[in-house]
């Protein structure tokens, strides 16, 4: 009897197992069916591009929207071709008279959507991209163009140094489309603080002496006006002074022509006097008169 209820309990244990096995089984082909149903499509955003890879390797490119793969064989890296902003914070360079400079440099750029497997097969990743392409020229043609600049002029002319770096950065990787640079932005020049004491001071220095220059053009324009006005008031005054001699030298002249041509009729007519007194008697004889005086305008004969 004790050799029966062993014999029981081991198939009893066998049945256990068996159970559990089959649940293991139907769990792993649950699991199964899932990788395969949820490892079968994909998604792109808007702002990337798919490098589908079947077992390692490149065979196309996966476009915005829900894609399909063979699960387990095919897999897809999403490469982002936004635009996007690299910064070095710290480049250090040399200007044109030997001063050093620690410069930030931006790089905006963004991956051509065309070129993404072949950026994939090149280097993996964009930051490999970055550091193994861009970075090296960026370095290479900042240092290249602000050498050709003095620092004063590398300050001054800000707006044409930024082009020329950006000219000379986009002509470099013209030649490898893959990374298209938009722009290129010089954010900050740093010089040492005594070469920027030094600039400062002949700043001032060129200040004082432009106006010192104004003062003196100043100056000589009020110089001028002056002379102007003087010689204004002093024409003025030879043309009023030739005006009066020429209203006296009229007015004699007048004077002279009244008085021979009076004259001419005194010779003409004796009488004329005597016609103009009359003219001008009121009627009124004298009050008084003198003793063997003659009554004036009466004439008796």
């Amino acid at each position: 009897m004790p050799q029966i209820r062993y014999r029981d309990e081991e198939i009893s244990v066998q049945s256990r197992i068996g159970g559990y096995v089959i649940l293991v089984g139907i769990a792993a082909c649950v699991l199964l069916g899932m990788t395969v149903l949820f490892g079968s499509w994909y998604t792109v955003d808007q702002t990337e591009r798919g490098v589908l890879l079947r077992n390692g390797a490149v065979v196309g490119v996966a476009q915005p929207g829900l894609g399909f793969k063979l699960p387990m064989i095919d897999g897809v890296t999403k490469i982002s071709v936004k635009t996007s902003t690299y910064t070095w914070d710290k480049m250090n360079s040399y200007s044109f008279d030997q001063q050093p400079a620690d410069l930030k440099v931006s790089v905006t750029f963004r991956i051509s959507p065309e070129k993404v497997s072949d950026l994939y097969g090149r280097f993996g990743s964009i930051e490999t991209a970055l550091n193994q392409v861009v970075s090296p020229v960026v370095n290479q043609q900042v240092k290249v163009v602000f050498g050709r600049y003095t620092a004063v002029r590398a300050i001054q002319e800000r707006g044409a140094l930024n082009t020329s770096i950006k000219d000379a950065i986009t002509a470099t990787l013209k030649d490898d489309p893959m990374i298209i640079i938009e722009s290129v932005q010089l954010e900050n020049i740093d010089f040492s603080q005594n070469y920027l004491h030094s600039i400062e001071q002949r700043m001032l220095a060129e200040v004082e002496v432009q106006k010192l220059q104004q003062n003196a053009e100043r100056e000589k324009v009020q110089a001028q006006i002056t002379v102007t006005q003087a010689t204004a008031k002093a024409n003025a005054i030879r043309a009023e002074a030739e005006a009066q001699a020429d209203a006296i030298k009229l007015r004699g002249e007048a004077e002279a022509s009244a008085i021979r041509a009076r004259g001419g009729a005194l010779g003409d007519n004796p009488r004329l006097v005597e016609l103009v007194q009359a003219e001008k008697w009121d009627g009124k004889l004298p009050v008084t008169m003198v003793p063997g005086g003659a009554t004036p305008f009466v004439s008796v004969k």
